[in-house]
């Protein structure tokens, strides 16, 4: 019996902020060598920060991600750590682990996969290693080993055996851990930075346990955590399997700086299952990509004092919840991740809180949800002290309903058309989610705007000639309002617009579509409709429902920009938003044609049952929508090449900077739809 302790840590990371990057890191290090970790296995570029986009060129950050790597090589004193960092080697850039044994660099695996869609983009900036090929590469005046390499650890007799796969090397077919395998390892790390989706952590545990067995080895998984850069969210999550068994789960979607998940392994238990596979073959010929690295792992099994005081981090009993296990997963996932991904932002765009132009409508509301469920998450997960610290607040707030009017203010801007009903609702949320709530009155402004716009025409405007244009100035007469009270608090304007307005261009252009963060745009209006019901109910375990959200729930989606004898709804001016769902799933997700998209939906409306809205649907009403959704997509493109950052939640996202490129200017499919008729 050869039991040794090994650890996955995940990190909260920001691109470039060198400091930030290490004090985490030092931290997960000493409490994994607190926790009795002989081995950690840190995040994908952990050092830099994956984010860094086309900062990776710039010969300064390789520069000083060498620099911190250095600095960090003593923590690691007793430990087998492996850190993340790009690196040059004749004349190409390599997204590289680099494994630190006892304080001594031993060597650097490039990464030999590199992904390449969606939100990721890593061939720009990285080279793929190729397969079997080992170099030396000289930093700082010393050689390395460098490449498609791994490591055995220890001593003549007693030597632990460890391999990497870089995220992406274990999501291809042609994983480098078969070939590990037969050389006989014993470990796998995973380091990563795989991006939250609805769903994913069950691909994530396929690979680490189906990896653990086909491979007869111990698989350590790590990840980044928090919103890094922007728009992508990591959800932690590490992950230590072995034999085909799950040994530990991280917490997922915490605000914590780091978290560390460790389990003790017995090495020799793991070989004698490997020795059973009949599936095993090994490579019994000299291998010279096996780096031979001296360690007393013997030295190694006691703790020691933590070097280094490390960042206020949280116990695993805070961190380990129920939730997902319940019946309410992609709720609260999206509750978690969204508020995850805006208490980073406001932190790292050193902002002082959030602006809601507060409609009373379900959008608006939705983001005030957010940011409350953030507010109470940060104040129970991290308590007021920590709070205050990572928000930078000048003095620690005696509880949370004295803490929100600063994170969060809230406008309901009145026109004409503006219903007793809505400012209702919007003062009630208001009030519960304790913000600084302020009314205006934006009528005479509205006025104004139509009087010039009469002069420059020579004629009066009316609802029966000009109904876009009166729609239009109402919503944009709002944004000045919402920029200075957001530019006087040197807070984040938030935008409310969610991605089925944006697939169809239902937005108002520096109207509605004002702000500097888009936090619904990666979720359709159907779901969120949902979900505002399930936080009025129920709400994330540990915050608890919204009861005042039922003044918003009972309305019918409506801009109100129409006068109120008119009965303006969202759906009567698009479709049923159902349909609007179902209709961009296929069209933009799945990339159906017109005709395919009708038949996708005939199919649901043949296989619905009697009592189901979706039967008395017939071919008309759907190539109506159908036609609709195709020219406001084609039409809107230019609106979503403008629409602020979003947060990306799955594989429906439609921006165009990290997802979903489609043209400015086309044809917009008017031959497919003429033959759709």
């Amino acid at each position: 019996m050869r039991i040794i302790t090994l650890a996955g840590a995940a990190l909260n990371t920001t691109p470039l902020d060198w400091e930030n990057n290490q004090r985490v890191i030092l931290g997960a290090i000493d409490s994994a060598r607190q926790r009795g970790a002989m081995l950690l296995c840190l995040p994908e570029l952990c050092i830099t920060g994956y984010g860094c986009e086309d900062a990776f060129f710039m010969p300064s950050v390789r520069r000083m991600a060498r620099r911190v790597l250095r600095d960090l090589l003593p923590a690691t004193r007793g430990m087998v750590v492996s850190f993340g960092l790009p690196v040059m080697h004749q004349s190409a850039l390599f997204n590289a682990a680099c494994l630190v044994v006892d304080g001594q660099i031993a060597g650097f695996v490039a990464k030999r996969h590199l992904a390449g869609e969606g939100l990721h983009y890593e061939p720009r900036w990285f080279k793929p290693w190729p397969q079997g090929v080992r170099s030396e590469i000289e930093l700082d005046g010393a050689e390395y080993p460098i490449g498609d390499i791994s490591f055995r650890i220890g001593r003549a007799g007693d030597r632990i055996h460890l391999g990497f796969e870089i995220c992406e090397d274990a999501w291809v077919a042609t994983r480098p851990g078969a070939a590990l395998a037969r050389k006989g390892a014993d470990i796998i790390f995973n380091p990563s930075a795989s991006h939250f989706a609805f769903q994913k952590l069950q691909t994530r545990k396929g690979f680490v346990i189906e990896g653990s067995r086909a491979f007869g080895v111990t698989y350590v998984y790590s990840n980044l955590l928090g919103n890094e850069a922007g728009r992508a969210i990591y959800d932690g999550g590490v992950l230590i399997a072995s034999g085909g068994t799950l040994l530990a789960a991280g917490p997922r979607l915490g605000l914590e700086l780091f978290s560390v998940c460790e389990t003790p392994v017995d090495i020799d238990a793991t070989r004698q299952a490997r020795a059973r596979l009949a599936s095993f073959e090994p490579a019994l010929a000299t291998d010279h990509s096996v780096v031979d690295v001296a360690f007393d792992w013997s030295a190694a099994a006691t703790p020691a004092a933590p070097l280094h005081p490390p960042p206020p981090g949280l116990s695993d009993a805070r961190l380990h919840g129920a939730w997902e296990h319940g019946p309410d997963v992609k709720e609260e996932e999206f509750a978690r991740a969204v508020s995850l991904a805006l208490f980073d932002y406001l932190r790292k765009s050193r902002s002082s809180g959030f602006v809601v132009s507060l409609s009373g409508g379900a959008d608006s509301s939705a983001c005030c949800a957010l940011a409350w469920i953030m507010a109470k998450r940060a104040w129970t997960e991290l308590g007021p002290k920590e709070l205050a610290q990572r928000l930078r607040l000048d003095a620690e707030p005696a509880s949370l309903e004295a803490l929100m009017p600063t994170l969060l203010r809230t406008i309901y801007q009145s026109t004409r058309n503006s219903s007793q009903v809505t400012s209702d609702a919007a003062r009630s949320l208001a009030s519960g989610v304790h913000s600084r709530h302020l009314e205006f009155d934006v009528d005479g402004l509205v006025a104004s705007y139509i009087a010039l716009g009469e002069q420059a025409v020579g004629r009066p405007l009316s609802w029966e000639r000009d109904d876009l244009a009166l729609q239009n100035i109402q919503a944009r007469a709002r944004g000045p309002s919402a920029w200075i009270v957001t530019n006087l608090a040197g807070a984040l304007l938030l935008t409310t617009s969610n991605r089925s307005e944006a697939a169809v261009g239902y937005a108002t252009m520096d109207g509605d579509t004002c702000g500097g963060l888009a936090p619904l745009g990666g979720i359709d209006k159907a779901f969120l409709r949902h979900w505002l019901r399930w936080m009025e109910s129920t709400g994330p375990q540990g915050v608890g429902p919204l009861l005042e959200l039922r003044a918003v729930n009972v309305q019918q989606p409506t801009a109100e920009l129409r006068p109120s004898d008119r009965h303006q709804t969202d759906e009567n001016d698009l479709m049923p938003y159902d349909v609007l769902e179902a209709i961009e799933d296929a069209a933009i997700g799945q990339k159906q044609s017109p005709a395919e998209v009708l038949a996708t939906l005939r199919a649901r409306v043949n296989g619905s049952l009697a009592d189901d809205p979706w039967r008395a649907l017939n071919d008309e009403n759907l190539k109506l929508w159908i036609t609709r959704f195709f020219r406001l997509f084609c039409r809107n493109q230019w609106k979503r090449e403008r629409y602020a950052p979003s947060f990306h939640l799955d594989d429906k996202n439609l921006d165009p900077k990290t997802w979903c490129r489609f043209p400015i200017l086309s044809g917009g499919f008017e031959r497919e739809l003429r033959e759709l008729q």
